[in-house]
């Protein structure tokens, strides 16, 4: 079986769409909080219970472990991993972020130390390391304006159906080597062009307001997001430059196609964000 966490979620939710197109929705198992239709077999784990999410496991399973960093993440992605470890599973995919590494700040670090108990597991992994998600730009966008503090740096996004279908090629092949899988979309725009592509799509006036990092961070803060965070994330779209700009081909040579354009995206999110 392919037991997959997360599979409400953007990503999870498009990797069992893309599995079940294939005609391997009799495979998946999706563990959830609570009941809901997912066109697959669902049993209910929760991740604040550990136990709970490995006891849909069998030996020679296969794991996609994904998750929003939330408290004790790393502790209890560590102790999953260890226990599917002891389960026999056949592998992990894991769900990471660009530029992951212990001791970073935000979801990198916290990422990053999970990604290195995997390495040292000895369960045969494949850890997923995408950019942004373009998905965000729906929720990001406020009365026809987004915010940041990326100045004019060219910022690479992906579309997370790709990192689903990713997924979806390595769970459904045969388990390869172990390895890292740097993700990214098929441009780096400034954040004047996305405003400028939206405005296209959209057809509306669409603008990105560039802030200095300290009152992109009181904005944070007044909107009641919470330290560190509201401090960090500014700090971070600062200091971004050239990592998060470099496009890697890891999209086309895992699907055999390329990723989705930012146009693509917009193209097929019109009413999302029109709601």
């Amino acid at each position: 079986m392919i037991v997959v966490t997360g599979g409400t979620g953007t990503i999870g939710g498009a990797l069992i769409r893309r599995l079940r197109s294939q005609g391997f929705g009799r495979e998946v198992r999706a563990v959830v909080r609570r009941p809901v239709e997912l066109g697959v077999e669902t049993v209910l784990g929760d991740f604040n219970e550990p136990e709970s999410i490995v006891a849909t496991l069998s030996a020679g399973d296969r794991l996609f472990l994904n998750a929003m960093p939330f408290p004790r993440f790393v502790e209890t992605f560590n102790e999953v991993i260890d226990l599917a470890r002891a389960a026999g599973v056949a592998q992990i995919v894991a769900v990471s972020v660009l530029g992951a590494e212990p001791g970073k700040t935000l979801a990198m670090g916290v990422h990053g130390e999970v990604d290195e108990h995997l390495r040292t597991s000895g369960v045969l992994y494949a850890i997923l390391q995408p950019t942004g998600f373009m998905q965000n730009f729906v929720a990001d966008l406020k009365l026809d304006r987004f915010y940041g503090s990326y100045g004019k740096a060219a910022v690479n996004y992906i579309d997370a159906r790709d990192i689903g279908d990713v997924a979806a090629a390595l769970l459904t092949a045969p388990v390869g080597e172990s390895r890292d899988y740097i993700l990214t979309g098929p441009q780096s725009p400034t954040h004047d062009e996305i405003a400028a592509a939206m405005t296209t799509a959209l057809g509306r006036e669409i603008r990105y307001v560039d802030l200095p990092v300290s009152e992109l961070a009181a904005r944070l803060a007044a909107e009641g997001v919470p330290e560190p965070l509201a401090t960090d994330l500014p700090a971070m779209q600062a200091a971004m430059g050239r990592s998060w700009a470099e496009v890697h081909p890891m999209v086309q040579e895992v699907t055999g196609r390329a990723p989705r354009t930012l146009d693509q995206f917009l193209a097929d999110h019109i009413s999302a964000f029109d709601a």
